[in-house]
């Protein structure tokens, strides 16, 4: 997704925020709010979310932020892209916290703005507990997550009494330089009667897929892309365990992107619209 532009990024696309002023003491203190910006449509924004960013001042907002989103940012605020895609990083996590502490100490109340919501696969845990070990007041406003959002608008329900009492969240690479890299636990996301919704997993898609069906998961367990969840070019590409590689690489499937697995997929072509097979 183009992003809007930034008067904080170089002409080269480098971060070169404005300097920050000197340290006050505690009192003076700015605030640090983390909102969840919800899967991308602007219209599933939570109330709260559309008030705090109409008062904002200052908004770091990162790469799955839509523009209609940032829509709701007064002009005159002022916003600096920290956004983060897989192996591309504007600014590394450790460096997004330092900025969000400086700022903070300098007198500055800020909007941290996420997909999603910022405590599921956000870092904004992560943040929060930053924040407040440097005695920054911190408060969260949640937002719908991209698994809800992808289960909305594609027909795919979460949990459903006849295929799923569990529901089981997954992230598809782990912390680290090479974030190609899973080591999950197959054996608990292969149990039968869940759904299993992995988030940014379409890079190891294959080595996912071939690991639930070594650990006893069917070869023919319905199985979905959903990419770009909720927003105009959304596509879903449904199939199976077996299937769903080959359908990603034919359909040129590219993140955002999350796969959705289990028998509540096999809803789909009766709730939901079109989708790719």
């Amino acid at each position: 997704m183009e992003q809007p532009p930034s008067p904080d990024l170089g002409k080269d696309g480098s971060h070169s925020p404005a300097p920050v002023p000197a340290q006050l003491p505690p009192a003076d203190w700015g605030h640090v709010t983390l909102v969840g910006a919800g899967p991308g449509d602007a219209e599933l924004l939570t109330l709260k979310a559309v008030r705090v960013l109409s008062e904002a001042r200052l908004v770091l907002y990162d790469n799955l932020v839509s523009r209609e989103v940032l829509a709701h940012v007064p002009a005159q605020a002022e916003r600096i892209y920290v956004g983060k895609k897989s192996r591309v990083h504007t600014l590394p996590q450790e460096d997004i916290i330092d900025l969000m502490i400086r700022l903070a100490r300098s007198g500055r109340s800020l909007v941290r703005l996420k997909g999603g919501d910022p405590y599921i696969f956000g870092r904004g845990g992560e943040e929060a507990q930053a924040l407040v070990a440097a005695g920054i007041a911190c408060s969260t406003v949640p937002g719908i997550s991209a698994a809800q959002g992808a289960a909305a608008s594609t027909g795919i329900p979460l949990t459903h009494r006849d295929h799923a009492g569990m529901l089981v969240f997954a992230t598809g690479h782990l912390q680290g330089d090479d974030e190609r890299t899973v080591a999950l636990d197959w054996a608990a996301l292969a149990r039968p009667h869940q759904t299993v919704v992995i988030y940014m997993g379409v890079a190891n898609l294959p080595t996912i897929c071939a690991q639930l069906i070594g650990h006893g998961l069917p070869a023919g367990t319905p199985a979905a892309l959903v990419e770009r969840a909720t927003r105009p070019e959304q596509r879903t590409i449904v199939g199976t365990l077996q299937t769903l590689p080959a359908l990603s690489e034919q359909h040129g499937v590219r993140p955002p992107a999350l796969i959705l697995i289990g028998g509540t997929v096999s809803l789909q072509e009766r709730i939901g619209g079109p989708a790719l097979r």
